[in-house]
């Protein structure tokens, strides 16, 4: 592989790390299965079997029970297996409720942005876009406690999340759609401001991908009863039956077909989150790698973190920009190459797998430090991803 050669860079290239990740999966979705996972653990799948049988149902009200249970979600609000993974689940919430009152939208990471395209160009809303540039979040002093709102607690592609929801009103008129699918199960989710929450398996707990799930409070279930948007609904969006929401939805009668096979892997991915200690054992567990992540960034001049502000960092999908100032001040596609390059030697290593930043971000790399993550094997990455930057950089000596 050709090497990306700066001018006056003459320093010779590092010896390879001694130390390597025992798991290197480090995507930020489908991200890694639990540690110890074991395809062997799935054999009592329901395979073959009806969805609503008796025993299928059983299943399907354990992995919304599970789920409830871990993320300490109130006995007030409903929790429902969706189509379409944490898009599906939004889109659902977007399409089923929104167009009530104007509606505000946080755009600071990629998705965000595509639910403002999806409001403003689908559904032709009375929409305004609170925006900000990759590694910020937009002034959330702006968002009216009289309209509805549209965010994602977490930028995914951005490493920028909101640091709590201070800035959501307790006596708000409007109603919260809170995209969650990289904080659930890392960060701390105030549900009494949150009226409808969404967020997937494959990101949340290394779950399989296609099935997302939406939690929603009284405030969305009443909204959803008093309302019917003005636009046709498809099948795979429709949460309520004969003017009242759809109970059985909330009971693991899924809307559509739910494979048995990923469903026991998610009741399998929350019996091992059990394990850890629950949800404050999973924050531990992502505080600690994306801490990891941080002392290294310290100590290191060409890498810096997308998000500028330490109280809005991810800890999660951690987001890295090149701050060396020659690399930095370089055309953005050449900086696309080169974090392509550093991912290409680390995955041939075989000690990194999906490092890049999101397509449509900033030129960089995105470490996942999620729950299914070891801060040990991030601990290891960090010397490769050294290495990496100095055989792409590096004019030999």
């Amino acid at each position: 592989m050709a090497k990306l050669v700066y001018a006056l860079r003459m320093t010779p290239a590092l010896d390879k790390p001694a130390m390597r990740p025992a798991r290197p999966f480090f995507s930020s979705g489908p991200c890694a299965k639990p540690p110890g996972f074991d395809v062997a653990k799935l054999s009592s799948a329901l395979l073959g079997r009806y969805h609503r049988s008796p025993a299928g149902a059983a299943r399907l009200k354990e992995a919304i029970a599970l789920t409830a249970e871990l993320l300490e979600i109130p006995e007030s609000h409903r929790i429902a297996i969706t189509p379409a993974s944490d898009t599906g689940a939004v889109e659902m919430a977007m399409w089923s409720m929104l167009g009530a009152r104007p509606v505000q939208l946080l755009s600071f990471d990629v998705f965000g942005a595509t639910w403002v395209a999806d409001a403003v160009k689908q559904l032709k809303l009375d929409a305004e876009a609170l925006e900000a540039p990759p590694g910020r979040l937009p002034d959330l002093s702006r968002v009216r406690p009289d309209c509805d709102l549209v965010f994602p607690w977490n930028g995914t592609t951005s490493g920028v999340r909101v640091p709590d929801a201070g800035f959501i009103s307790a006596g708000r008129e409007g109603m919260v759609i809170c995209d969650a699918t990289s904080a659930v199960f890392a960060q701390d989710l105030d549900w009494s401001k949150l009226d409808a929450v969404t967020f997937s398996w494959q990101k949340a707990l290394g779950g399989e991908a296609a099935h997302g799930m939406i939690v929603l409070g009284p405030r969305a279930v009443a909204r959803l009863e008093a309302y019917d948007p003005p636009w046709p609904l498809p099948k795979i969006f429709r949460l309520k039956k004969g003017g009242k929401v759809d109970a059985a939805l909330f009971e693991g009668s899924t809307i559509n077909t739910p494979s048995m096979l990923c469903v026991e892997d998610w009741i399998a991915c929350l019996r091992w989150a059990e394990s850890m200690g629950g949800l404050e054992g999973l924050r531990r567990r992502c505080d600690a790698s994306a801490g990891m992540l941080a002392e290294w960034v310290e100590q290191t001049g060409w890498v810096d973190f997308l998000a500028e502000d330490p109280a809005t960092r991810s800890n999660t999908s951690v987001c890295l920009r090149f701050a060396d100032p020659q690399v930095a001040a370089g055309p953005e596609a050449e900086q696309r190459r080169l974090a392509a390059a550093m991912a290409e030697l680390l995955e041939k290593e075989g000690v990194a797998f999906d490092v890049v930043g999101h397509r449509e971000a900033p030129a960089g790399l995105r470490i996942w430090c999620g729950p299914t993550v070891d801060s040990d094997d991030v601990m290891a990455l960090t010397p490769w991803l050294d290495w990496a930057y100095g055989e792409v950089t590096t004019v030999p000596a």
